[in-house]
């Protein structure tokens, strides 16, 4: 098929390279004239692993293309991806400008079969309000149908090429089958793509995100109420996951969820709620929860070194916002940091992909470390926030560099007998503090 997809950030560029990658022609087209030059040379402006190979590839064979002109990318489309952002505003809500100024540009260009799908998280009744703004720009009805994504970041090219499922929000029997048929060598595993209204597709992707954080705060929350009570929140995680019903995906404590998706879904899901005055209390609470928990760090960091901190210097293991990706959007590292700094500690950052991002925003207030281990030397202490795989066996020598000899692990990656063993106070998320034998 001849596919165009309208926005190449990181949904549209998964999306645009894993359909060329199965055959179809695609035509990316975004308005970042930087970014569309970099694409042209086959090089990916995120980090994703395997979309660097997929995009060359697929480049070299002729089957995706990148433009800066909107038009000319869906005048021979069959299907046309909206994929561009949809940030929030300051209280939370959606901001739709990108979708509208897209909706706008491609108007003009669109076939009367042209079949427009929303690839971007939107809320419920925005299908309805593109459809209503192109029929007047086009002059007659365009179909517009909903393709929610269910992309991970550092998983996105096997989500897309081996889907638990596809969500498709369309009357239209024939865009339905359209998309039946592009999906089809995704699916060949019997996974199901369901047809519903679209404002059942709408609401499907913010259900889906503000479960997952729902489970995110509740394990979080549950581990305060751990150390509170001196439990052990990892044997109470393993003791309701067992339970078929409530299983262990999403249930791992830690420093806070954040990313482009679950902070914004879930803030936009409340103030959807409350402009057509809906209580959203269990939503609501999940936001709260998480928020508070983003300070857990820096408030164990706070308590431990009481006013000592000023002056004091924290090494940071962990900037992305998760493992597998250089996005640090609504990162909790970024909150640890602000704390930090605010206090007058000096910090040492470490990340395997995401350190030129937070360059971007600190520049030299920060000391930058090319190795996980260059970032001890000198330090008080280590604070430990995204659970990157080489974090799990640390050089132990390099870690007694560690002048304080004290470790807040924010992701629970240790054993807490076996650090305290080798000498170290062990700060963790949901579980006692333990310190050395013979320590005071």
């Amino acid at each position: 098929m001849n596919v165009a997809v309208v926005g190449a950030g990181y949904v549209g560029l998964v999306t645009g390279a894993c359909l060329a990658e199965t055959g179809n022609n695609v035509v990316c087209a975004d308005c970042d004239r930087d970014k569309v030059e970099l694409l042209r040379r086959g090089q990916s402006p995120i980090y994703e692993p395997g979309l660097a190979d997929l995009l060359a590839r697929n480049i070299s064979e002729g089957r995706l293309h990148f433009t800066l002109d909107a038009a000319e990318a869906v005048r021979r489309a069959e299907l046309v991806f909206l994929a561009v952002g949809t940030p929030p505003q300051p209280d939370g809500s959606v901001d739709l400008a990108a979708l509208w100024s897209a909706v706008d540009q491609m108007a003009p260009a669109l076939g009367p079969e042209t079949v427009v799908v929303l690839k971007s998280t939107v809320p419920v009744g925005t299908n309805a309000a593109v459809s209503e703004r192109l029929a007047q720009r086009c002059g007659a009805p365009r179909v517009v149908v909903n393709n929610p994504e269910f992309l991970k970041e550092g998983t996105a090219i096997d989500d897309f090429m081996k889907p638990d499922r596809v969500v498709v929000g369309s009357r239209d029997a024939r865009a339905a089958d359209l998309l039946r048929e592009l999906y089809r060598p995704y699916l060949r595993t019997d996974k199901p793509l369901l047809v519903m209204s679209p404002e059942s597709a709408e609401m499907t992707k913010y259900a889906a995100n503000a479960l997952l954080a729902a489970k995110i705060s509740f394990i979080n929350e549950i581990a305060g109420l751990c150390e509170h009570c001196g439990a052990d929140v990892d044997d109470v995680r393993r003791g309701i996951g067992h339970d078929s019903r409530i299983g262990f995906q999403f249930l791992f404590p830690g420093a806070g969820y954040g990313g482009s998706c679950f902070p914004k879904d879930v803030a936009a899901l409340v103030r959807w709620a409350q402009s057509q005055g809906l209580p959203a209390s269990m939503i609501e609470a999940v936001e709260q929860v998480n928020r508070r928990q983003k300070n857990l760090l820096a408030d164990k960091i706070e308590r431990h070194f009481g006013p000592r901190l000023a002056g004091a210097v924290i090494a940071v293991w962990g900037l992305s916002f998760k493992p597998g990706t250089d996005d640090i959007r609504e990162a909790p590292s970024l909150v640890l940091i602000d704390r930090l700094l605010d206090r007058g500690a000096r910090v040492q950052v470490f990340d395997p992909k995401a350190i030129e991002n937070v360059r971007r925003i600190y520049g030299d207030r920060l000391r930058y470390g090319r190795h996980r281990d260059d970032v001890l030397a000198g330090a008080d202490a280590l604070a430990i926030v995204t659970e990157w795989k080489a974090f799990l066996h640390p050089d132990q020598a390099a870690l007694r560099q560690l002048r304080e000899r004290v470790i807040f692990d924010g992701r629970n990656l240790f054993d807490p007998r076996r650090i305290a063993e080798a000498g170290f106070t062990y700060y963790s998320v949901g579980r006692p503090m333990i310190a050395p034998a013979g320590s005071a």
